[in-house]
């Protein structure tokens, strides 16, 4: 595993930890009971009620 060599300061630490910015997922529009709502990619099977070959 990688290790430092040197420590970082406080400064840059919290420079890069401010920078950084989570992506909005992908809403997809889908007709759920009538109605038009707005689910990530991720989560159709799960609105639909497929278990897509899993069983839980």
């Amino acid at each position: 595993m990688a290790v430092p060599k040197r420590k970082k300061s406080r400064s840059r630490t919290r420079t890069r930890r401010a920078a950084w910015q989570a992506t909005p997922p992908d809403l997809v529009p889908i007709v759920v009971d009538g109605k038009r709502k707005l689910v990530p990619r991720a989560l159709i099977r799960h609105f639909h009620g497929e278990t897509g070959g899993r069983d839980r």
